[in-house]
């Protein structure tokens, strides 16, 4: 039974109610510093630690709760005979409920003026000594790092006349230890992010050790084939925008596969947006993660119909992602293929009602952002490859018209639609386009010719024809043999990175077919 708490908290979201509830219930609140203010101020009784310890507060607050008469309140086993025995003996109460967050590190940290000196005054000790003394003895308290699990204890509470089952102490708990883990984690990371100076601007993004923490989300039936077992697992705090901020409105369970695709899909059309909320309308269809169309045009419909031309064969079975709502007209439209996935930033009624008849389809709504991830994450046999992710989008003003022929104003904007798409294919990348949508996707294969003569079939196989059509490969042409090929299926222009030993060679030889060809000098290899 929860007769006394002690309540110590940085984010005060919520603490005057919770207090004012547990006052109610005949709990007694011991409290501190700031906390201990803002409740007197409320009218509460409480009692400070520095009452309770007979020691006040010293050293700038460093040292107000680490002492006795704390841990022994919160260490103490009522099932010991012994323990409780001390207690009486040393005249120590127990405490049955423990209420902090900890100092504000990470926050603190990511401010841009941030000193050293500012950072290490806000790594908590007493903080995470007591969150782990209670949670260490969750069978007698209850302890709580967070806002949001106040409510339900204190209707565990009322029901139960001021007692919390066994089960909800132990989840909480679980949630201390993960939280101080993830607290410790940080501090580490910063401290070994940082050079012999010690200059909070100067730190490496690359710290000596890291700490990574995320929570799991569901446990899925299998991994990429039935015989692995898989989980998906989000970030504690994730980007705006990002796809584990999904909302799943109808489906089965997503698979491991389909979160993996749907992932590829969500980056590539959200490329098309803009932080200002100019969006393009877009279309992506992602098959084993490459996508086998993508199309911009002035509605959902019209683009979803130029995607799916470039490669209906493969958009099968595929993951669908819009950068706009998806509407009535474009979900009756989609809904006539067979699709796994359907993403977008909202659906219409109309929308809804549709794919209602089809439940196995997975609705996922997400919110547009353009954030992304600080890290992408690589696992490789013991060890961990960690990169910045590709965020460059290749302005035209950044580009270098390095042929004889200038380009015109179509294929200049068919190029840099093209370079785009291109970012999103597996290496090596061959991606023919024209008029806002991808004609032929050449992607995975070994040899740049082997991607390009790929691209030019899938693109006869769909009944499209490449001829004044713009081709992107998302690495240099290492050889003549290359453009040859683009050339001869109908490209009537090419943008590529540059930077080979031959790039003569290749400048040359689009001058020799007359054709408009662009440096961009940034490569998007996507292994």
């Amino acid at each position: 039974m929860i007769h006394t708490a002690l309540l110590s908290v940085s984010d005060k979201h919520g603490i005057v109610d919770f207090a004012k509830a547990l006052h109610a219930l005949g709990v007694q609140l011991i409290s501190t510093g700031g906390t201990a203010k803002l409740l007197a101020e409320n009218g509460l009784p409480v009692t400070e630690v520095s009452a309770l310890t007979h020691f006040p507060e010293i050293l700038d607050g460093r040292v107000k709760t680490l002492h006795p008469m704390v841990h022994g309140g919160l260490l103490a086993r009522r099932d010991s005979k012994e323990h409780m025995a001390a207690l009486r003996e040393h005249d120590i109460g127990t405490i049955d409920m423990l209420v902090i967050n900890l100092y504000p590190f990470n926050q603190t940290v990511a401010k841009a003026e941030c000193s050293f000196e500012e950072a290490v005054e806000n790594i908590d000790i007493g903080g995470p000594a007591m969150l782990r003394a209670a949670a260490k003895n969750h069978q007698d308290v209850t302890v709580l790092i967070s806002p949001d699990d106040y409510a339900a204890v204190l209707s565990e509470m009322k029901s139960n006349q001021n007692n919390v089952s066994y089960k909800t102490n132990l989840a909480l708990a679980k949630k201390v230890f993960a939280h101080t883990a993830q607290y410790d984690g940080a501090i580490a990371n910063y401290l070994s992010s940082l050079g012999d100076d010690l200059n909070h601007q100067q730190r490496s993004p690359y710290p000596e050790t890291l700490h990574l923490a995320f929570e799991k989300v569901q446990e899925m039936r299998y991994g990429e084939n039935p015989h692995q077992s898989a989980a998906f697992y989000k970030d504690l705090q994730t980007v705006d925008g990002a796809l584990a901020n999904y909302r799943q409105l109808q489906g089965k369970e997503l698979s491991y596969n389909n979160i993996a695709d749907a992932d590829a899909a969500w980056e590539c059309v959200k490329s098309f947006s803009t932080s200002n909320g100019n969006n393009t309308t877009a279309c992506v269809i992602i098959k084993h993660a490459n996508p086998c169309g993508v199309a911009v045009a002035s509605s959902a419909l019209e683009a979803y119909q130029k995607a799916f031309k470039t490669d209906p064969s493969s958009a099968f079975g595929g993951i669908i992602a819009l950068n706009v709502p998806c509407d009535g007209t474009a979900a009756e439209a989609i809904s006539k293929q067979f699709v796994e996935v359907l993403i977008a930033p909202s659906f219409s009624k109309e929308a809804l009602a549709i794919f209602a008849v089809k439940q196995n389809v997975r609705l996922l709504e997400i919110s547009l952002g353009n954030t992304f991830n600080t890290f992408d994450f690589k696992r490789v046999g013991g060890g961990l490859l960690v990169q910045s992710p590709d965020a460059k989008n290749v302005l035209q003003n950044e580009i270098q018209v390095v042929s004889q022929r200038q380009p015109t104003p179509k294929e200049l904007n068919d190029m840099m639609f093209a370079w785009r798409v291109a970012k999103f294919v597996k290496s090596n990348a061959i991606v023919y386009c024209a008029d806002g949508m991808t004609l032929g996707i050449g992607a995975g294969q070994m040899s740049r010719v082997d991607s390009a003569r790929m691209a030019s079939i899938k693109a006869e196989n769909a009944g499209l024809s490449l001829k004044g059509s713009a081709v992107a490969s998302d690495a240099f042409f290492p050889f003549r043999d290359g453009l040859d090929v683009v050339v001869s299926a109908g490209a009537s222009c090419a943008i590529q990175p540059g930077g080979s030993m031959r790039d003569e060679e290749i400048i040359a030889a689009a001058n020799e077919h007359g054709i408009a060809m662009i440096f961009t000098g940034i490569r998007h290899f996507r292994h």
